[in-house]
């Protein structure tokens, strides 16, 4: 993303133009943006236009608009960013205070204006301006007629396509069948990886799947690269890691990230780094459960001893519209921070942080045990899941 005019007052109000170039780009916009901030774009409006004879006549034309949002809807598949909201500079197309939908998409530059940019806000804002955020783990996952080319960014893990065919079963004296419907779903697969996978950027490729499907994708891959002129080097070659999953649906990357093989190739990746602490989180539950803690009250109360040595949070408590729900988690992190914790936090759209959302968002592993945090009651808003952000 490219950061094309800024003017911002850290904790005071401020604006940034911006132009998205990739579809991650718009992950991290629907992050910073919140209902009530200001946004500015290009938009095409249908004008009506009527003669003096009664006949009608209507035409598209851009105009530029600035709405206060009301809603954000995000659209992954698509990497589109829905807002709506009231217009507040009114022109010749559209008055003041007229509701509008503005969509913002890659290539499409824009301006966000904020009463008040916080810590989290700054750091989203520097994460997308930063290069080097790219997705450096592919993973495929697959069983016999599913696969899923996923890519992992420091950010999300981004389905990139989805292979779903019929393959017919091995009968006795029907092989042949079923060995072209496998041939033909590995080819698509294959075609899928070759396309959204870039070995300039990616650092490992990991291929799940049950039974041996796992080696007989990797044989095909690399037959089927040479044979489109894309013949892999010996370093690419190096770049790939048989694992086992139990299907070929996204879930499975769960245990495919935890496995301990896997595990050591990706020591170098956000993604493996956040399931890494979300394991070490469960484990203390299981057999130290005094120095695992999760729900605001009971993790605030950790952090005011001093006592964090990792904090667990998901981006999501972020995104809420009640600005007194947002505050005190950024001053939570803000906090646990200058207490000496390692912050960490989790993508909704990652599987840990998927997981994550399940113990309300908000978690700590503790320096040192406290059992009297057992004694304190949580009332009945912190033992509620966050209510998370609709993506569809």
């Amino acid at each position: 993303m490219k950061q094309i005019r800024r003017s911002i007052e850290r904790g005071g109000p401020g604006f940034v133009t911006l132009l998205p170039d990739e579809a991650e780009d718009m992950w991290h916009i629907y992050n910073l943006i919140r209902v009530g901030d200001i946004v500015q774009s290009q938009t095409i409006r249908k004008v009506i236009n009527e003669s003096t004879t009664g006949s009608t006549s209507s035409q598209r034309v851009h105009v530029r608009l600035t709405i206060e949002v009301e809603k954000i809807d995000f659209d992954p598949s698509e990497s589109t960013l829905h807002l709506k909201g009231k217009n507040r500079e009114e022109n010749d197309l559209v008055k003041l205070g007229a509701y509008h939908t503005l969509d913002l998409e890659p290539s499409r530059k824009f301006t966000l204006k904020k009463i008040e940019w916080d810590t989290i806000d700054l750091e989203r804002l520097d994460t997308a301006l930063d290069p080097t955020t790219q997705a450096d783990v592919a993973a495929v996952v697959l069983h016999e007629g599913l696969a899923h080319v996923c890519l992992l960014t420091p950010s999300m893990t981004l389905v990139r396509a989805k292979i779903d065919m019929q393959v017919p079963r091995k009968r006795k004296g029907f092989t042949s069948q079923h060995e072209k419907g496998i041939i033909r779903f590995l080819d698509a697969t294959a075609a899928a990886f070759l396309k959204h996978v870039d070995f300039k950027i990616v650092k490992c490729c990991l291929i799940a799947s049950r039974g041996f499907l796992n080696q007989q994708f990797m044989d095909h891959l690399v037959a089927y690269a040479d044979n489109q002129g894309k013949k892999f080097t010996s370093e690419q070659k190096g770049k790939f890691l048989l694992a086992h999953s139990s299907s070929g649906f996204k879930h499975s990357l769960k245990e495919v990230l935890e496995d301990p093989n896997v595990a050591a190739r990706l020591t170098d990746t956000k993604a493996q780094g956040e399931v890494k602490a979300l394991k070490q989180f469960f484990e203390y539950m299981s057999i130290e459960p005094d120095r695992a803690y999760y729900g605001y009250k009971h993790v605030a109360h950790a952090n005011a001893e001093q006592a964090i040595e990792t904090l667990l949070i998901a981006d999501s408590l972020f995104r809420s519209q009640d600005i007194a729900t947002r505050k005190r988690y950024v001053k939570l992190v803000e906090s646990a921070r200058q207490n000496g914790a390692n912050v960490l936090i989790f993508s909704s759209m990652h599987v840990s942080g998927e997981q994550l959302a399940l113990l309300t968002g908000c978690a700590a592993i503790l320096r040192f045990a406290m059992p009297e945090l057992d004694e304190e009651q949580m009332s009945d808003d912190d033992e509620k899941r966050p209510e998370e952000e609709s993506i569809s």
